[in-house]
């Protein structure tokens, strides 16, 4: 009996081992997964001001309302970035509903090849779910040959719905911001001027 003791107490043992391995396993795959999980968690909500996804059939069915509203555009670059990216606009107005185009401009500064991505926010936050991208660039690998400058479009509408929201109705400016962060180890092909966006 006193024998089998300290087998019952190595499989205990064995048997917290593996599971606080399976555990730390586990941790170590949601922190990978964390990034992509909560961008899509905020594209969906519109949640800490990310702003909403749309189809052009789903943009389609919003009807423009009278109601007015401006857009500020707001851009920046991370300091070990040699890129130049900036609005084409600094506002623009238009009608709730209504969809507009407006353009980002970005140009590499370098003698080769870079590779950013944008990731972007929308301020007051709590108008993030209803400020409805059609097309954008965030998210996508870009990538400028030395000394490449492209136009970056972004189609974009404010949900009517906004106006029955009561934290959102009274809100006169939203600003929508880009940030580029540089691409570690992305492919070197420039990106094709015809089709800037993709």
């Amino acid at each position: 009996m006193a024998a089998a003791l300290p087998d019952a107490v190595f499989r205990n043992n064995r048997k917290v081992g593996l599971l606080a391995l399976a555990g730390a396993l586990a941790m170590l795959g949601l922190g990978f997964a964390s990034v992509p999980l909560y961008r899509l968690f905020c594209q969906v909500t519109g949640f800490g001001g990310t702003t909403m996804r749309v189809s052009e059939a789903q943009a389609a069915e919003i009807k423009a309302s009278d109601a007015r509203i401006s857009v500020r555009f707001d851009s920046n670059v991370e300091r070990t970035m040699a890129w130049k990216f900036a609005p084409s606009q600094v506002t623009q107005d238009l009608r709730i509903g209504e969809r507009k185009m407006a353009f980002y401009t970005a140009e590499n500064l370098s003698d080769q090849p870079v590779t950013g991505m944008a990731t972007f926010n929308v301020e007051p936050e709590q108008v993030g779910k209803y400020f409805n991208k059609i097309q954008c660039f965030c998210f996508t690998q870009q990538t400028l040959a030395p000394g490449q400058k492209v136009e970056m479009p972004v189609i974009y509408f404010v949900d009517p719905a906004i106006l029955s929201d009561p934290e959102a109705k009274d809100v006169e400016q939203i600003t929508l911001s880009y940030t580029f962060h540089p691409v570690a180890d992305s492919p070197s092909k420039p990106l094709d001027r015809a089709n800037p966006a993709r």
